[in-house]
C-alpha cells in the first residue's frame, strides 16, 4: 500500500512539475528566444516548432499528474471525511486544475492557428506588428495573456498540494480530526433543539385548534 501510494505522489508530483515549468519555460524561453530573430517572418514558425516538439511530453506530464491525482483522491478519501478543512481544500484543487486543464488546451488550440498561419511578419510570438495579418494579430493577443495564466493556475496547485501535504501531519490530522467531530456534534445539538422547538410550536397550534372548538 505504501509502495502505491508513493508511486502516485510520484506521478502526481513529477507530472505537475513539468507541467509548470514547461509552461513557464515557453513563455520566457522559447517565445523570448523567437522574437529575436532577425528575420520578423521566421519567429512564429520557430516558435511553433519549438511548441509541436514539447506538445507530446507535456501531454503525457498532465496525464501522469491526473492519474496521480485521481489516485490520491481515492486513496485519501476516508481522511476527507474524517478531517476538518481538507475536502475545501480538495475542492479548490479541483477546481484550479480543470482551469489549469481548459487555459492549456485553448493555448495549444491557438498556438495551432498561429502555426498554420504560414510565416507572416510579426514583432513577436505573441506581439503583432503593423504588417500582422487581422486573424493572426487576434490569435496574439489571446495567447499573450493565456501563456501567463498556465504556469499561474498550476503554480497555485504546487502551493495547495503543499498545503494538503501539511494536513498530513499528525498533528494537524489530529486537530482537523477533533474539529470535524466538534461540528459534527454542534450540528447534531442544533438540530435536536430545532426539532424540540418545532414539536413545541406544533404542540401549541394543537392545543390552539382545540381550544378554538
Amino acid at each position: 500500500m505504501a509502495d502505491s501510494h508513493t508511486a502516485l505522489r510520484s506521478m502526481h508530483d513529477l507530472g505537475l512539475a513539468a507541467w509548470f515549468g514547461g509552461s513557464l519555460m515557453g513563455a520566457f524561453g522559447v517565445n523570448g528566444a523567437a522574437a529575436r530573430i532577425g528575420d520578423p517572418t521566421q519567429r512564429l514558425p520557430v516558435a511553433s516548432a519549438g511548441w509541436s516538439r514539447w506538445t507530446p511530453v507535456n501531454a503525457a506530464a498532465i496525464g501522469a499528474h491526473l492519474a496521480g491525482a485521481v489516485g490520491e483522491l481515492v486513496t485519501e478519501s476516508p481522511r476527507m471525511a474524517a478531517q476538518a478543512g481538507v475536502g475545501r481544500a480538495s475542492t479548490l484543487k479541483t477546481a484550479l486544475t480543470i482551469s489549469a486543464l481548459a487555459v492549456t488546451g485553448y493555448s495549444r488550440l491557438l498556438g495551432m492557428r498561429l502555426a498554420k498561419s504560414g510565416a507572416p511578419s510579426v514583432q513577436g510570438v505573441t506581439e503583432p506588428n503593423p504588417q500582422t495579418p487581422a486573424n493572426v494579430a487576434a490569435n496574439q493577443r489571446k495567447l499573450r495573456m493565456l501563456q501567463w495564466a498556465v504556469p499561474a493556475l498550476t503554480g497555485a496547485l504546487i502551493v495547495v498540494t503543499a498545503h494538503l501535504g501539511e494536513q498530513q501531519k499528525p498533528g494537524q490530522v489530529l486537530r482537523g480530526m477533533l474539529g470535524r467531530a466538534n461540528g459534527l456534534m454542534n450540528g447534531s445539538m442544533a438540530m435536536g433543539r430545532n426539532a424540540g422547538r418545532i414539536a413545541a410550536v406544533k404542540a401549541v397550534r394543537r392545543q390552539m385548534a382545540m381550544s378554538g372548538r
